[in-house]
């Protein structure tokens, strides 16, 4: 009981909003029904974090947050010639990530009051992830497989960890954390990213 009520006493409910930007990667696998194998994506990725601290102790605090991410990967070429005509090449693919995260936070960037230089968090939530896909096809009438994107609707749980090196004043920091996500619905693709961002 005497312990329970210094923790009690240790914690205060608050409403600190924190945010953050930066940039990473995302690794898309999803099912191909076609072939019955995997078509992976990989997308260079840029990412803006908001979150509100409503729990907080003297080096710790429990957040909830929506990480947007966002990110692109392939190619377009477009050629003209009077010799071999009109050429055009298109494998550009998208992604959007919106998962909501409740995490828990230790040491530096836990709030901004926290006076520790690094830290760690864990958490989890469940998140949406929309995109196009780079897939491959198989035609029995060429004996070819071929490449054609298609779009990708998923909803799932979602986990992520990561470190924070405190910089400069008011708890600034660096961030750099790992996510994963697993669709259950529309081809059921897992969701991998990696990502260092800047917290303000």
């Amino acid at each position: 009981m005497f312990f329970t009520g210094m923790l009690i006493a240790g914690v205060s409910y608050s409403q600190t909003f924190m945010h953050g930007a930066g940039f990473g990667s995302f690794g898309v696998i999803a099912d191909n029904k076609s072939t019955g194998d995997q078509d992976a994506n990989v997308y260079v990725t840029f990412s803006y974090s908001p979150r509100f601290s409503f729990v907080e102790g003297e080096s710790m605090s429990l957040s909830v947050g929506v990480p947007i991410t966002a990110g692109f990967s392939g190619s377009y070429s477009y050629s003209s010639s009077s010799y071999y005509g009109t050429e055009e090449s298109n494998t550009l693919t998208y992604m959007v990530s919106v998962p909501v995260m409740i995490d828990f936070n230790f040491g530096a960037g836990a709030h901004k009051e926290v006076e520790e230089r690094f830290g760690f968090f864990i958490g989890g939530g469940f998140g949406l992830f929309h995109g196009t896909v780079a897939t491959e096809y198989y035609d029995p009438n060429y004996y070819e497989f071929y490449t054609q994107t298609d779009q990708v609707t998923t909803t799932g749980p979602v986990g992520n960890v990561g470190f924070r090196i405190a910089v400069g004043r008011n708890q600034k920091n660096i961030e750099t954390k790992i996510t994963y996500m697993k669709g259950i619905t529309n081809r059921k693709p897992h969701v991998f990213g990696l990502g260092v961002a800047f917290n303000f």
